[in-house]
């Protein structure tokens, strides 16, 4: 199934990259393809899909070829077939069952009917059987109602030879439980709530797939601005490290300055790659969930730009309550504790079943005499079970299954409230989180400007070694916590559309093609 992330319009594609300045205009987020100088040509490394992709794009293909995605299709195809066959209860079944070639050669035991002695007689025959039966449940009683029509031949090879038909043409059979348990009552209530859970889970774990396949673009997108901060740091700190050594040779700078310059350079040498093996790493991580081969060299295009939305806490528990499985899973756990209290109860005591037969039968040596002078066939029976002491055990269980009634019921009203109160607490933090991108993106232009201007004060002879090194710290910390936050936010609000089953961006219920995944 193919759902996209809806943006609203004027949400603009950026490439993901670190803040620089151009010129007096300000700062923007410039294009940095990840590893470009390393991407094959066309004709060389397989590769599965595009290598240009978005957060959209990357969702896309998690939710077509990810193995979790694959988990979800089946194991709601597992729930269809399920609530398939819960459905073929209720329906006319017809069945052939029989038995052929019953062949006996053996010694029996035989009493004579006036003496009483006992002695071995020889029994040799064959015997073959048909049944051919159409059954009904019936769901308001819990009964059984068949029709069937049945076929029976004896072959008797000693002492003589004699054969034997015996025929059933139409029989009516009915079975009942009286005040006993009706499990096809309670299916029918439980049955058709957990297929309707069964599609929101599978929307939820879909959503699921979105949320780590969210978590796997960021993480990449993270892993290269640590790798492009590197990178520049890098070339900064030797390039500062070689107009210091001219400096040093004119007189103008310490010793000790020097080597402070050096011992960065050093250490931006082997963080950037540290950063090189991370962005790898992250890289073959992506490529993995979304099913590309790991040599694929991939280009991310980013936005920083957020939709303007906030949300209402009682229209995110409205939509919560209405569309995700939450609400459905305690409505069945409620029935469920009925269920185990009605089937105790059904269980103690006396119990009772009837079972009756009415058809036409007989029996002949021919084949065709089966069928002429039928005789009328009535059988009905009643069978009882009761109880005379059983030292409490049925009220025991009774008593039992009510408590655990009780503490579900205790249980699932506690899961409410937590679940509200869960549900508020996540819509304040997301109301807050735009202004914390807000927040972070200006202290990431701040920090880039102050840096700038350390650069120039550090070339006039006016900015330390050690100011320097920490405007450039906070620079690259302002830098990270701005696309941290921006990154929270989409992780927040894709939590909220799990949640809810709902598109607030575009103002849509998220669905499924079901009948598409079974087929």
């Amino acid at each position: 199934m193919k759902r996209f992330i809806v943006f609203t319009a004027g949400l603009l594609l950026f490439s993901a990259g670190p803040i620089q300045r151009h010129g007096n205009s300000g700062w923007a987020l410039w294009h940095n393809p990840l590893s470009a100088q390393n991407v094959p040509d066309s004709d060389s490394a397989p590769l599965i899909g595009p290598r240009i992709l978005s957060m959209e794009d990357v969702i896309q293909l998690a939710q077509e070829k990810s193995i979790s995605a694959m988990t979800n299709r089946n194991m709601f195809a597992a729930s269809y077939w399920q609530y398939r066959s819960f459905r073929a209860q209720y329906l006319p079944s017809l069945g052939l069952s029989g038995s052929v070639a019953n062949f006996n050669r053996s010694l029996i035991t035989l009493q004579d009917y006036n003496t009483g002695a006992i002695r071995y007689a020889e029994n040799y025959n064959m015997s073959n059987d048909l049944t051919l039966s159409i059954r009904q449940n019936i769901a308001l009683t819990g009964g059984t109602l068949s029709l069937s029509t049945s076929l029976q031949r004896l072959d008797q090879f000693g002492p003589q030879r004699l054969t034997n038909w015996y025929a059933q043409p139409v029989y009516l059979t009915y079975m009942q439980s009286l005040w006993g348990f009706n499990s096809l009552k309670w299916d029918k209530k439980t049955e058709p709530q957990n297929y309707e859970i069964a599609k929101r889970q599978y929307l939820e774990n879909m959503e699921s797939v979105t949320i780590s396949a969210a978590d796997c673009f960021w993480n990449l997108n993270s892993a290269k601005v640590s790798y492009d901060d590197a990178v520049e740091s890098f070339e900064e700190s030797k390039r500062l490290y070689e107009a210091a050594r001219t400096r040093f040779e004119m007189g103008t700078i310490t010793r000790d300055n020097l080597l402070q310059l050096e011992l960065k350079m050093l250490n931006d040498s082997l963080s950037l790659q540290s950063q090189k093996i991370s962005l790898r790493s992250a890289q073959n991580t992506l490529c993995s969930y979304i099913g590309y081969q790991e040599d694929t060299e991939l280009t991310l295009t980013i936005s920083y730009d957020i939709p303007d939305i906030t949300l209402n806490y009682d229209d995110v528990l409205e939509k919560a309550m209405e569309n995700s499985s939450f609400n459905l899973s305690q409505e069945v756990q409620k029935i469920e504790a009925e269920r185990s209290v009605a089937q105790a109860k059904a269980n103690r005591g006396l119990s009772a079943s009837v079972n009756a037969r009415f058809g036409m039968s007989n029996d002949g040596d021919r084949f065709n005499e089966t069928f002429t002078s039928l005789k009328d066939q009535e059988v009905v029976g009643v069978s009882f079970s009761v109880p005379i002491m059983d030292w409490g055990e049925g009220k025991g269980r009774v008593q039992m299954a009510m408590a655990q009634a009780e503490t579900t019921r205790s249980r699932l009203t506690q899961s409410l409230l937590d679940y509200r109160q869960d549900i508020m607490v996540r819509v304040m933090q997301f109301n807050n989180q735009r202004s914390q991108c807000e927040i972070s993106k200006r202290a990431a232009q701040i920090a880039e400007e102050s840096y700038d201007l350390a650069l120039k004060n550090f070339g006039s002879g006016t900015m330390s070694v050690t100011d320097l090194n920490q405007l450039q710290t906070a620079r690259d910390n302002a830098r990270s916590t701005y696309e941290s936050n921006v990154r929270s936010f989409w992780n927040q609000y894709f939590n909220l559309r799990k949640t809810t089953l709902y598109d607030f961006i575009s103002g849509t219920d998220i669905s499924a093609e079901f009948d598409s995944i079974i087929k």
